[in-house]
């Protein structure tokens, strides 16, 4: 007897900012005034220095924005090793039994100036995720982008617009701006990192103990977040062709 088929699983539609705003119900003034729409850019609510408890805000404000997860933790293997994976699994020991633990890294960005890191952790993959989406959006950022490589003549924002630095625990990491068509030379999961903040050519360089996965994406993100936190004079913005936010216009 021959079992039927499955139909292949449909993806799932997300919802379109005007369906968010009318299902939403906004429980912060910062909420209140996205959705009444007194606030209509993201922008406003970065310069105006507002903390962000709702990820419905950056749904509205941010419509192309997208999200993955990083390859964070890794499966059993034989003699100790496996292949990366989604999810890192930790167990407790209790009375009752293992308890499972599922921990997890969510990054969300709309590929020019926007971009965003969020840590899951929960008994179950599910809602691990959710939890690491929702702090990505509310985590987002907004980067500096330009041409600040001396081997470079254009004033396309297509990379870092100077040296930035970060560090988390031991892991050290420095992004350097590179001539066009260089590409992003680190690692993959830093490289999937500043894909999604818009930038298309980076040499990095990271010491300590790299492989904490979570130490180094952590340094990347705090590298990314120095751009837009340095003052830079008038004169230097036009020199190197730095933008702060979006470049492709709507």
């Amino acid at each position: 007897m021959s079992r039927d088929k499955r139909p292949p699983r449909q993806p799932r539609k997300e919802p379109t900012p005007q369906e968010i705003l009318e299902s939403w119900t906004p429980k912060t003034r910062l909420g209140r005034m996205v959705k009444e729409k007194e606030i209509t850019h993201i922008d406003q609510v970065l310069d105006g220095g507002w903390k962000i408890y709702e990820p419905q805000i950056v749904d509205v404000l941010v419509p192309n924005l997208k999200s993955e997860l990083l390859l964070y933790g890794q499966s059993r293997g034989k003699f100790g090793g496996g292949q990366r994976r989604e999810f890192r699994q930790t167990q407790k020991k209790t009375k009752e039994g293992n308890k499972p633990t599922f921990s997890t890294v969510a990054l969300v960005g709309n590929g020019d100036g926007y971009v965003g890191i969020g840590f899951g952790r929960a008994g179950e993959t599910l809602p691990a995720r959710e939890k690491a989406v929702r702090n990505a959006k509310l985590a987002l950022v907004r980067i500096r982008r330009g041409s600040g490589s001396w081997e470079s003549t254009t004033t396309e924002p297509h990379s870092v617009p100077f040296e930035v630095s970060g560090k988390c625990g031991s892991v050290e990491v420095t992004l350097s701006p590179a001539p066009k068509g260089t590409g992003l030379k680190a690692q993959k999961e830093m490289a999937k990192i500043l894909a999604a903040a818009g930038l298309k050519d980076v040499w990095s360089k990271a010491r300590g103990k790299t492989k904490s996965r979570q130490n180094l994406i952590k340094a990347c993100y705090a590298a990314l977040k120095k751009t837009s936190q340095m003052h830079v004079l008038a004169v230097h913005k036009e020199k190197l062709g730095i933008t702060e936010g979006n470049i492709i216009k709507a």
